[in-house]
């Protein structure tokens, strides 16, 4: 679908209004990092309704005597309805569970947040024995709909949520002609708005678009299909998804240790109609319990928590990821740890990018002995792109995306500054457009631009002593306009006849002043300070 930019942001719009309604309506009662589980929750719980329904509606037309889900069941029989779902959809939503029939319930003032509990339990247990029950396992744990948080009664907990639901039902949600990331713009927006009374570290595990944009374009460049792409840190899995929207990808693979953004990504790979049979996120701790063994992937990608801690024991030698590299990424650094794996899950012909503090490109001990282990020996690193300061939430610092290739046939590497390429907004910077496409533009050419772009060779590398800091390549140095010196005396000659003049002019008002007793003295001391 070709993106409009008035109806993207028309959309987007539409979306935030109705989620700051149903945040003002939760954000009494809990804090942002709470309500916003219950939004998105039921954000997901909606569309798998929209979802199964408009399913139904294909089935109904084998019965042109039917209109109603609730005929279909009662002509077809339950377990048949059933079992076609599940096979097609990999999931059950009964009639009477539809979100659109909750909010006629509302409508009619006999809605209770029961059987929105109750509903949320059946889809979760209509996939158990299935080929999508670890999709949905736990899916909705995050959305406690029993807890005294929401009230103290369950009349007050079904007049808070049902307010809730109502907002929900407002955001147009025509998957097949949205065209915005309803789930990932929600987390954002949400982020956005209420990231500091959660106290959070949200750019850990949200890409701003802009550059997921440029991180999926890089490990697509010249691609029309994908075998797989990978994410050892998915996060909400709108970096994945992403790289779905360049090109034809088969497979999605991610793992992400938060459990509430393990349970995000699924939904959100789930509502961007990517099959149960088509994905899989795991949980856990990617550096400790890599839960992908020696899978290869045609893509990977990562916005990994910048510069944490792990586990750098001796032990770590024995991981094929990291033992080759003769060092250990430092304890409190586990930047290039993420690297590492990354690469290792990278196949031959793959392409990967990561974004990733600047102190990866300058650091030394250590992470100097990796950074040169991949530039000189496996000759993997390709191309380091300098990202303006404060595009991410969480953190003001400047970024860089690293790419990396296996079986390169050259051994330069390719700079890109467009740290000075942004837009100012009230919060933080934003990336347009217009300056994703400069940069993949200038990517693919590969060639030299005045202060913007620099390939620089292996000997112009190991000159530098493997240090990567981009102004060493690229730059972009301004020289200031000479200074005529002449023209600066004459106006500082003219400023002194100013001064000279208006001080005149104030003594010689002073002295028209009706002198008394009692502003004489002032007088004389104002006249002291001008001699």
């Amino acid at each position: 679908m070709t993106e409009n930019t008035d109806t993207v942001q028309q959309q987007q719009a539409n979306l935030q209004k109705a989620l700051w309604a149903a945040a003002n309506d939760l954000r009494s009662n809990m804090d942002a990092s709470e309500f916003r589980n219950y939004l998105l929750g039921m954000i997901f719980y909606r569309y798998l309704s929209q979802k199964t329904a408009k399913y139904v509606d294909t089935l109904l037309e084998d019965y042109p005597e039917l209109t109603t889900y609730q005929e279909l069941v009662a002509e077809a029989g339950e377990e048949d309805v059933r079992a076609e779902l599940l096979d097609t959809l990999g999931y059950v939503v009964l009639p009477e569970d539809l979100f659109s029939n909750m909010i006629k319930e509302i409508s009619a003032n006999n809605f209770s947040v029961e059987h929105l509990e109750i509903a949320v339990n059946r889809v979760q247990s209509s996939t158990i024995g299935t080929d999508s029950e670890q999709d949905f396992d736990h899916l909705f744990d995050d959305m406690d709909l029993s807890s005294t948080r929401l009230g103290s009664s369950v009349t007050a907990r079904s007049g808070l949520i049902a307010k809730v639901m109502l907002s929900i039902n407002s955001i147009e949600t025509d998957y097949d002609n949205t065209q915005i990331d309803v789930l990932g713009d929600a987390y954002e927006y949400l982020i956005g708005q209420f990231a500091a009374s959660a106290g959070k570290k949200a750019g850990e595990f949200y890409t701003p678009q802009k550059v997921s944009s440029i991180l999926a374009k890089l490990v697509t460049m010249d691609k029309k299909k994908l075998r797989n792409v990978y994410d050892p840190t998915a996060g909400s899995g709108s970096l994945l998804l992403r790289v779905g929207d360049e090109a034809e990808v088969s497979y999605y693979a991610g793992q992400e240790l938060n459990g509430t953004t393990y349970n995000l990504a699924r939904m959100n790979l789930l509502l961007h109609d990517v099959s149960f049979d088509d994905f899989n996120i795991e949980q856990g701790d990617t550096l400790e319990n890599d839960k992908y063994g020696d899978q290869k992937f045609d893509a990977v990608v990562a916005n990994p928590p910048y510069s944490a801690n792990w586990n750098a024991d001796a032990s770590k030698n024995d991981d094929l990821r990291f033992g080759s590299f003769g060092k250990l990424a430092p304890k409190s650094k586990a930047d290039f740890a993420f690297v590492e794996t990354m690469l290792y899950h990278l196949s031959d012909e793959g392409t990967m990018a990561v974004v990733l503090p600047h102190g990866v490109l300058f650091r030394g001990a250590g992470e100097g002995l990796i950074r040169k282990q991949m530039i000189e020996s496996m000759n993997v690193l390709d191309g380091v792109i300098g990202l303006p300061a404060n595009l991410f939430y969480g953190t003001s610092i400047p970024t860089t995306i690293l790419v990396f290739k296996k079986n390169r046939t050259n051994n330069d590497i390719f700079f890109i500054d467009a740290s000075n390429d942004f837009e100012k907004a009230k919060n933080q910077n934003n990336l347009t457009n217009e300056h994703v496409d400069k940069i993949i533009a200038t990517y693919q050419k590969r060639e030299d631009v005045e202060k913007y772009a620099h390939k620089a060779e292996l000997a112009e590398i190991v000159e530098n002593d493997f240090n990567l800091n981009i102004p060493r390549y690229v730059d972009t140095f301004e020289e200031e306009e000479p200074i005529d010196l002449v023209q600066v005396s004459k106006e500082l000659v003219d400023l002194n006849a100013e001064i000279k003049k208006s001080e005149a002019e104030f003594l010689a008002m002073l002295d028209e002043l009706a002198v008394t007793d009692e502003t004489k003295d002032l007088i004389e001391a104002t006249k002291e300070v001008f001699k």
